[in-house]
């Protein structure tokens, strides 16, 4: 009796040690499939999506998105500089996790990068003196004006191609940076100022007062994403998911009114 007591005793704690050795390794399992850490690349000289403040710390407006998706992931998230020109290397060697700043989604970046679903349109519109909107409605309302961009920018790049609007215009004037040309457009200089949306919207919200961003939309519009690895749907599913959660309860809008003043996310259809 006194055998088969112990025999019994035995199987049960085997049993239950099995169970309980089982649910540990699927613990394991489970904290592995959780990364530890995200490394998110970026330009840090790109205002207001990524860059350095007066104190050397990066922030900005992709940034505040990108904490977010990190805590509701449960990870901790770290924000590396990178040679923008080697981003898709850098990337592919695994020096970094994410690009999450503020990077167009193009044909040629989807051969070599897995992009989430887009979170914001990237298009250039037309800034005017607070109360001056000219009856600006279209690119085409922008004739017999003098208008004013950023050298080197893709306004200048598309309204240089484009004859029939540049022939159009009073003068074409562009300047080496959006500080010097939003304070021409301040000066009466110029009637109206072309512009990336997202810089000219940060730009505004330093000098609030002074002008009006009107909802007329110049050249082709592109859609920003955020980039990963070739292979690397897990992460990116699971990012996506947090993201499309911050859509829903309007913590990406809060942080987008927050940069700019106005909900910029782009919403799925």
């Amino acid at each position: 009796m006194k055998k088969i007591f112990v025999a019994a005793l035995l199987l049960v704690t085997m049993v239950f040690s099995g169970c309980g050795g089982g649910g540990g390794e699927q613990a394991k399992t489970d904290d592995a499939k959780k990364p530890d850490k995200i490394v998110i690349g970026l330009d840090d000289e790109y205002a207001p999506m990524g860059f350095k403040d007066e104190q050397n710390k990066i922030v900005g407006f992709d940034v505040d998105l990108a904490k977010e998706a990190a805590k509701r992931l449960g990870t901790e998230v770290e924000f590396k500089a990178i040679d923008w020109n080697s981003k898709e290397a850098e990337l592919k060697s695994g020096r970094i996790d994410i690009i999450w700043n503020g990077l167009d989604i193009t044909p040629e970046r989807q051969q070599n990068m897995l992009f989430s679903d887009p979170y914001m349109d990237n298009r250039q519109i037309v800034f005017v003196k607070k109360g001056n909107d000219q009856g600006i409605t279209s690119e085409n309302d922008l004739a017999g004006k003098t208008v004013g961009t950023q050298a080197g920018s893709t306004a200048e790049a598309y309204i240089a191609g484009n004859a029939a609007l540049k022939d159009s215009l009073k003068e074409f004037k562009t300047y080496g940076d959006y500080v010097s040309a939003f304070m021409d457009l301040e000066n009466g200089r110029i009637d109206a100022l072309v512009c990336d949306e997202i810089v000219g919207r940060y730009a505004m919200s330093k000098q609030e007062g002074k002008f009006d961003a009107l909802n007329v939309t110049v050249g082709p519009v592109s859609e920003f994403g955020i980039a990963f690895r070739k292979d690397d749907n897990e992460l990116r599913d699971k990012v996506q998911k947090v993201f499309d959660e911050m859509v829903k309860d309007g913590a990406a809008k809060k942080i987008s009114e927050q940069w700019f003043q106005a909900d910029l996310i782009k919403k799925k259809k």
